[in-house]
């Protein structure tokens, strides 16, 4: 399957915003090391939040392609690249075996392994409350600019919960997905293995187009609104909390355009906003141009470290 799928491009590109290693002119080793482990966590953070977006978004082309899940054949999202369906029932259950081999459309990332889509014969995605399953089996997303990748297993659980086909959105007002993963086991191009827990809601509507709000839906102890949470790279427990709705517009190229993240329980807090120009200023839509993202975060001498960065 070969056309270009918008929606998939659009949330793609929030993985371009990769948060690198930012070199400091200070001697303090603690305070490299602070710098050090933040970027890194906030990039694996990034770069694992988006793939799991990718995954449910590729779910949702797929469902809607096929009338035995969706009830009809919308079409609406488009199609795959460098990916192969397969469709089958048995014992009450009806999956498609999805099976990735290459780039995908936008030529950003490369992907290899298998994702399995399952739910009830007499159950269709349309319906409120339907419940997708996802298996994902040794999937391995590469980022072509610097070749980092990451390989995710586990199983997690998309949830129709207002009803509706996204092909219908425009006459249909809004429709409500939650995203649960349980486990996600989660390999890291240093060979580390972690696991990491996702909890995320995710409203489309339209205005000028398809606008898509995320927020985290997972309380621990007093914070709220909290998107993934687990141990990172450096056996060190986090939890992303998603402290400004993300949004995404079609009418903006389906491009991340406001939004604002918190990484916690880190050396230090980590606050991220999206929808910048390159001064760090919030931006209406730079049409083909480039937007911004300002991540800031106390230092172990109590300075403020800012770093600004396109996606």
């Amino acid at each position: 399957m070969q056309s270009k799928i918008r929606l998939i491009a659009a949330v793609t590109l929030i993985m371009a915003v990769a948060f690198v290693s930012c070199k400091k002119t200070d001697t303090n080793p603690s305070t490299t090391d602070t710098s050090t482990e933040i970027a890194a966590q906030a990039d694996d953070q990034s770069n694992v939040s988006t793939e799991v977006d990718a995954i449910a978004n590729d779910a949702n082309v797929i469902i809607e392609g096929n009338a035995t899940f969706n009830g009809k054949i919308d079409n609406a999202l488009g199609t795959l690249c460098n990916a192969t369906a397969v469709a089958e029932s048995a014992n009450g259950i009806k999956k498609i075996t999805v099976t990735y081999n290459g780039l995908n459309c936008q030529g950003t990332r490369l992907f290899t392994g298998v994702v399995v889509l399952s739910m009830p014969v007499a159950t269709y995605f349309k319906d409120a409350g339907a419940v997708l399953t996802v298996d994902i089996q040794n999937l391995k997303i590469t980022r072509v600019k610097d070749s980092k990748s990451i390989i995710i297993n586990g199983i997690k659980t998309i949830t129709n919960v207002t009803g509706g086909r996204i092909g219908d959105l425009a006459t249909r007002g809004s429709i409500t997905h939650t995203i649960i993963g349980t486990d996600l086991s989660l390999t890291f191009d240093n060979g580390t293995k972690r696991s990491w827990q996702v909890a995320k809601q995710r409203v489309f509507t339209y205005n000028n187009g398809i606008v898509i709000t995320t927020t985290g839906t997972h309380t621990e102890g007093a914070v709220n609104g909290i998107s993934e949470w687990g141990t990172n790279r450096f056996g060190n427990a986090f939890v992303t909390a998603i402290s400004k709705p993300l949004v995404i517009r079609q009418d903006c190229d389906f491009r991340l355009v406001s939004g604002e993240v918190t990484h916690g329980k880190l050396i230090a807090d980590v606050v991220v906003t999206f929808g910048l120009n390159a001064a760090g200023e919030p931006t209406a839509c730079p049409g083909t141009g480039t937007y911004y993202f300002k991540a800031v975060w106390k230092g172990v001498n109590g300075e403020t470290k800012t770093v600004i960065l396109p996606y």
